[in-house]
């Protein structure tokens, strides 16, 4: 996949050491937990999954959606116990690494060392704009902004594999990310279809002017070079 960068010889070598194994988890399984300690960290092969935490009332904020290539649990392997949670959004193939060998990683392989910290940077200014979106946009720019910004990480990842991307997220899903009621969420999804934007599928989405939800979002998209990958 020509959107990731290469590894070295000797980064390849360490990485087929680091790595235990493959996991494979179903639609609706907890790959992580909040509050766990867990030994592992994970680099997403295949499928989604969505990052989120939840209030003592059961109340749920999802934080970031989770594309193949992203990396799962280095919280919780930096800082100790997990503080968010993360569910498959889909069947997913997990590529399981052993958190002890993390040290390793930072000591004898700068160029990998740099590469996580490079995500771990991806990832707030990804947060950063969801915070704008959820505090200043409406929400009808948010619903625009957060659809728009999912097709375009599908799209960027060939996560569709040559076929028409279809977004395999709730109504829900949607409420949870944008703060707002299943209610309102329903009416704004409707405006968006209304305009020609997208098609709701029951529990998925299809884009279908990516373009127009941008300029509704007043975002410009990512400006991404080749990623690296853990």
């Amino acid at each position: 996949m020509p959107q990731f960068r290469a590894f070295t010889p000797e980064e390849l070598k360490f990485i087929a050491s680091f790595k235990i194994g493959e996991l494979n988890a179903e639609t609706g399984s907890v790959v992580l937990q909040e509050g766990a300690h867990n030994a592992h960290l994970y680099t997403l092969l295949s499928g989604w999954a969505f990052r989120y935490k939840t209030l003592e009332d059961g109340r749920r904020q999802i934080l970031n959606y989770m594309l193949p290539g992203d990396l799962l649990g280095l919280q919780g392997s930096v800082i100790g116990d997990m503080e968010h949670s993360v569910e498959a959004l889909s069947p997913v193939v997990l590529c399981v690494f052993r958190r002890d060998k993390l040290d390793e990683l930072f000591r004898n392989h700068p160029g990998l060392g740099f590469d996580i910290a490079w995500l771990a940077s991806r990832e707030e200014r990804m947060l950063d704009e969801h915070l704008l979106s959820i505090g200043r946009r409406s929400a009808l720019e948010r619903a625009a902004y957060l659809l728009a910004f999912l097709h375009k990480r599908a799209e960027a990842v060939q996560a569709s594999k040559g076929e028409p991307i279809v977004l395999p997220i709730s109504q829900l899903h949607v409420a949870d990310t944008l703060g707002l009621s299943i209610v309102h969420t329903n009416k704004t999804l409707r405006k968006l279809a209304d305009r020609g934007l997208i098609r709701w599928l029951d529990r998925t989405c299809r884009v279908l002017d990516v373009a127009g939800l941008m300029e509704l979002a007043g975002w410009e998209g990512p400006s991404e070079r080749r990623r690296p990958l853990i």
